[in-house]
């Protein structure tokens, strides 16, 4: 009995040892036999460290390709605020394009200007930039009339210029804008050292203003031709737009006794006598 119970306790330390031995395998703890002499192999074993991947060739390009992208995005945006953003160094440059060494454009500037935006000199959209430049004396911009005039249009080139010609016709639909334009127009084309408007350029201004929307036009032309008049004075000037506003076609409200000067009063008495006879 004594070996009995000796044998059964030995079995029973036995089936403990396997136990434990069994859950620390499961751990990974335990320790290969035949491998006392070396107790961390184990270890290294059950835990290998995770080597750090050497990038390739391929990550490299990638990585390379990727800061170049952005720096060309950065580069492409501030290309493009730039190209957005009114440049007085380069309208400056624009002016003397034209001006040459002098700090006016002159008559030969202004013709290679029109030519470069495609704009005839007479056409009315020059009066239009020549009223935003606030310009003194027609066929010469001055260089302060220029940086100031684009820089309130935000044009610091020919191209600019040219997307805006539709804006500046557009100024012309504007009944206020028109006025002033009209009002303006007088002085610019006047010769400073006179008070009035010489017949001739008075007719072509009229035409370049009044010539496409007043239907009456034609007639007054005719009548300002074989009148009496060699000159047009501000009041005549301005009261004709007056009357192209206000007047009807065949006349008919037009009071002899208002307040309009005499050359209109001439000019009523000489078309109905032209339309009776």
């Amino acid at each position: 009995m004594v070996i009995d119970f000796q044998l059964n306790s030995h079995l029973t330390t036995l089936a403990s040892i396997h136990k434990i031995h069994h859950t620390l395998h499961r751990l990974n703890l335990t320790e290969d036999v035949g491998q006392d002499s070396h107790p961390s192999a184990c270890c290294s074993r059950a835990m290998p460290p995770r080597k750090k991947r050497r990038p390739s060739a391929g990550d490299d390009l990638s990585a390379k390709k990727s800061r170049q992208d952005s720096i060309f995005r950065k580069h492409e945006t501030s290309q493009i605020r730039e190209e957005e953003t009114f440049s007085s160094k380069r309208c400056l440059e624009w002016f003397y394009e034209y001006a040459g060494c002098d700090d006016v454009v002159g008559p030969e500037g202004i013709e290679k200007f029109c030519e470069d935006i495609g704009v005839e000199p007479e056409n009315v959209v020059m009066l239009v930039l020549a009223w935003k430049l606030d310009a003194q004396s027609m066929g010469y911009f001055t260089l302060q009339e220029w940086l100031r005039g684009m820089g309130s249009l935000q044009c610091d080139s020919t191209e600019r210029l040219r997307n805006s010609l539709d804006y500046l016709r557009s100024v012309l639909n504007d009944s206020t804008s028109f006025k002033l334009i009209y009002r303006y127009a007088f002085d610019f084309a006047r010769e400073k050292d006179q008070r009035s408007l010489d017949l001739n350029t008075a007719k072509c201004m009229l035409g370049l203003l009044l010539g496409k929307t007043w239907p009456l036009f034609p007639v007054f032309n005719q009548f300002l031709e074989q009148s009496k008049y060699k000159v047009i004075n501000k009041d005549q000037w301005c009261n004709v737009l007056e009357f192209s506003r206000t007047i009807n076609l065949d006349l008919s409200n037009y009071d002899e006794d208002g307040a309009w000067p005499v050359l209109l009063d001439e000019f009523v008495e000489w078309y109905k006598e032209r339309q009776m006879s």
